[in-house]
């Protein structure tokens, strides 16, 4: 991708908000760092996609993974808009929120890692996935937007309770039953 397009839509918030850039809140989600950003980013919406798009249809799918985008930039750009060097770029924050979702609908699933053998259950992921994501956000030494990776995952839950209430009821079932 041409360096000049791929700045004027990566996250700046300094920058985009002096220029009115807001557009960036979302072509942000749809540029990568490079390819293994991307397929990472893409081989997370297959897993965990097909299993949102099976009880919200398209459209949720699609509202879904786009509110968590924009809401998990909106909070980068707040956060960030004195910072003249902070940039971000990544569907982390919709993937996050699909993954979320997912976890909601099919609270009985386990997660597997490439490294790591041992099937995770979602609740128990997720727990884990939004204390390290708060954690790492607080430290900000990896060049990673942690933030977008919680903000995003609160989103896609907040979306998916708002759209699908009832799934809220059975989580809870499954967890207070015991997920272990």
């Amino acid at each position: 991708m041409d360096q000049n397009l791929l700045d004027k839509l990566i996250l700046r918030p300094f920058r985009d908000s002096k220029e009115g850039n807001y557009y960036t809140l979302a072509t942000s989600g749809f540029v990568h760092a490079d390819f293994s950003h991307l397929f990472f980013n893409m081989l997370t919406l297959y897993f965990f996609g097909r299993h949102v798009d099976i009880v919200l249809g398209p459209l949720g799918f699609m509202g879904l993974y786009l509110a968590s985008i924009l809401i998990a930039n909106l909070v980068s750009f707040q956060k960030n808009k004195a910072d003249t060097n902070y940039a971000s770029l990544g569907a982390s924050g919709g993937t996050s929120g699909i993954v979320f979702a997912s976890i909601l609908f099919y609270p009985y699933s386990k997660i597997f890692f490439f490294f790591i053998p041992i099937p995770i259950p979602g609740p128990l992921y997720a727990i884990l996935y939004l204390a390290y994501s708060y954690y790492a956000s607080k430290n900000r030494q990896d060049g990673i937007n942690h933030d977008a990776h919680f903000y995003g995952a609160l989103t896609g839950l907040a979306v998916a309770i708002l759209v699908q209430p009832t799934s809220l009821t059975t989580f809870i079932q499954y967890v207070l039953g015991g997920f272990l």
